[in-house]
């Protein structure tokens, strides 16, 4: 059974209040339930979140001594700006999937950018919380 480790950034903890019209209503408990019955067995996945970067940076480190098969990230409003999670992203030997509810790239411009993107084996961008599970059963396929 793979383990996979879904890192999960700022604002985040607030889904299901935060601009439903882009996000929805779910809540990330109710996606993490959601996405965890859809693989069922297939994985054991472990969710973290933290709406601080040097947190978001310290359990990628930590992911990198533990024994997971891949991470999914959803690296928030950092995706555009963090270059510390991209290098961190980089110490990874494990496939890394990037993940984003919303379809970037028909928002504002400075979204288009995604720097962490760049350390990333693949991203899935758009397909709500969907995403989470494309991610998770792509690296199973």
């Amino acid at each position: 059974m793979k383990k996979i480790l879904i890192i999960n950034g700022p604002n985040l903890n607030m889904l299901g209040l935060r601009e439903p019209e882009i996000y929805g209503t779910d809540t990330l408990e109710d996606i993490r339930v959601w996405t965890d019955s859809k693989i069922n067995s297939l994985a054991q996945t472990t969710w973290f979140q933290s709406n601080v970067e040097g947190e978001i940076v310290s359990r990628i480190q930590m992911a990198s001594k533990e024994q997971f098969d891949a991470v999914v990230i959803n690296p928030g409003g950092y995706a555009h700006t963090s270059v510390a999670i991209h290098d961190a992203l980089k110490i990874l030997k494990i496939p890394v999937i990037e993940v984003h509810l919303s379809q970037v790239y028909k928002r504002e411009e400075f979204r288009h950018t995604l720097l962490t993107a760049k350390a990333a084996s693949a991203i899935m961008s758009g397909l709500g919380k969907q995403s989470y599970y494309r991610a998770i059963q792509s690296l199973l396929d």
